[in-house]
């Protein structure tokens, strides 16, 4: 601890900063990629993309045309498979109104389906006209990594105490900024250390509610691993109280089967009750233990898009019934939660999080923001090395000089170096071969692979060197993704844009354009100075 108060805050937002600035900006600038992963989805599976644009539009099926698809739906599954404790079937897709969808949970626990034809209730084989869909991981590599790191739980928890070191970075860095307003309106460039501060000031203050929301509520959706002991105190340990803790929070419990056969009724009924109860078109009908004296079912609704523009808590409708005696056991309005108060708030926290009200503006406004955290993780580890390369206080002793030299090159690696990797990503998602096994991960090895790469090219290369080197990738890596989709695909922004207008995929190549052209300005800029 230092003299004063603020200089003690001053030390531990340094030291707590710098720390876990690498992972946070990797966790920061993957979640920020991951608000649009659904285009990054879309244009990592580009034969999809093209079937989806040739499919006629999505439009209400008559009921006498719904009651036959569910019929033909259930008809399916009591062939294929009649041991299933879960049926899901889908009459329509807001995509294609010539879909019918059916769903189940296979041996492993998996969620397996089946794409059925809508006059026959046949499977749907695939054409051999189309091309195969790339397995890809998609835009969920991008979710995946920001919350857990691919490392399952223990990722998880990594990923939490890094939260909390950056809400205690926050709060330090509120207390030693005693002109942080003021400062966020002063920008000096060209001033060296200065700017870096500047920029770093800047962007804190610019984003300082949304770091302070988003750390704080991706710690609360995660509280139920992250702090088991109210659960436990109320359920005690094992698998099975957790169980009847996620049955309570879901509402009504699933039944034990009977042993009792009851053949599954006319689904149309049900469904047609339930439009009539949360008065909005019906999405799915789910069975749980079908076949069974115990079977439930439950029907979904399907929320307007102008739904999510106007609730946080972006729920559709649903109606549980019982399939024995047709009685109603739960009804759920739009909007409305399973699990009171306790269900409510975390779901509120996990739209918050997540971006999933408000349409694109907000989507947009999150992309922003997180960049501009992203921006303020960059420029608080770039100013650290800035204030210590000519002079330092041998916090070290005499391996200070060696722990910054491995600080500059894991600032090199964690800020350019990861940009690389993901751009990497998505050219391996072009470049390997369609059947390759396990395409998806190598997709993944890929990925890891190049940032490996970059943490040893910074460690081996001179700072300014390897700045400039791995800046110089970036943009070459960026600039050229349309041309190499051009040329592994045949598709190009033109025929996104004027053609089909796709901005989903013309998104992503008119941003790595934009992100190309700025890593080559900052790479001219390195160029520039001297060592």
């Amino acid at each position: 601890m230092k003299a004063g108060w603020r200089q003690s805050m001053a030390w531990l937002h340094t030291w707590c900063g710098l720390w876990f600035s690498w992972l946070l900006y990797a966790v920061f600038l993957t979640g920020t990629l991951a608000v649009f992963d659904e285009p990054i989805t879309h244009w990592m599976s580009p034969e999809h993309a093209l079937e989806e644009h040739a499919a006629a539009p999505a439009v209400p099926v008559p009921l006498s045309e719904r009651r036959q698809r569910l019929a033909l739906g259930a008809a399916f599954m009591a062939q294929a498979h009649p041991r299933a404790d879960m049926w899901e079937i889908w009459p329509i897709n807001r995509n294609d109104n010539n879909a019918l969808t059916a769903y189940w949970f296979n041996r492993q626990g998996g969620y397996a389906e089946a794409k059925l034809d809508p006059a026959s209730g046949a499977p749907v084989a695939a054409s051999a006209a189309h091309k195969p869909v790339r397995p890809t991981l998609g835009g969920h590599h991008f979710v995946d990594f920001h919350y857990e790191l691919h490392a399952g739980k223990v990722g998880l928890w990594i990923t939490a105490i890094a939260a909390m070191a950056m809400l205690v970075a926050l709060v330090s860095g509120i207390v030693t900024h005693k002109r942080i307003f003021k400062d966020f309106f002063t920008f000096r460039p060209a001033k060296g250390q200065r700017s870096w501060l500047d920029a770093h000031n800047a962007m804190a203050v610019l984003t300082l509610p949304f770091l302070i929301m988003i750390a704080y509520t991706g710690l609360a959706i995660s509280s139920v691993t992250l702090m088991p002991a109210p659960l436990l105190a109320r359920y005690g340990p094992g698998v099975d109280n957790m169980k009847q803790f996620l049955a309570d929070l879901g509402g009504p419990a699933k039944l034990a089967r009977s042993g009792d056969a009851l053949a599954v009724p006319d689904l149309e009924r049900y469904a047609a009750r339930a439009e009539a109860l949360f008065r909005q078109p019906v999405r799915c009908i789910v069975i749980d233990n079908p076949g069974d004296s115990s079977m439930r079912i439950g029907v979904y609704g399907w929320d307007d898009e102008a739904d999510s523009m106007t609730r946080i808590a972006n729920t559709t409708g649903m109606v549980l019934f019982s399939a024995a005696s047709g009685e109603v056991l739960a009804v759920r309005q739009g909007g409305q939660v399973d699990g009171g108060a306790a269900s409510l708030t975390r779901l509120v926290m996990g739209s918050l999080h997540m971006a999933s009200f408000g349409g694109l503006a907000i989507r947009w406004l999150y992309f922003v923001c997180g960049l501009a955290g992203t921006a303020m993780m960059a420029t608080g580890a770039i100013l650290f090395m800035v204030k210590r390369r000519n002079k330092h206080g041998a916090e070290f002793g005499a391996a200070t000089a060696r722990v910054y030299r491995l600080v500059e090159g894991l600032n090199v690696a964690a800020i350019a170096g990861l940009a690389v990797a993901c751009m990497a990503f998505l050219w391996a998602n072009r470049l390997l071969p369609l059947d390759l096994e396990q395409r998806a991960g190598w997709e993944l090895r890929v990925f890891f692979g190049a940032w490996v790469a970059a943490l040893a090219h910074g460690l081996l290369r001179a700072p300014a060197a390897a700045w400039r080197e791995q800046l110089g990738a970036l943009a070459g890596l960026c600039l050229l993704l349309p041309l190499l989709n051009w040329m592994t695909t045949g598709d190009h922004l033109v025929a996104q844009i004027a053609g089909r207008a796709d901005w989903e995929s013309a998104g992503v190549e008119l941003a790595a354009l934009l992100a190309g052209a700025l890593a080559a300005w900052a790479a001219l800029k390195t160029g520039r100075r001297t060592a």
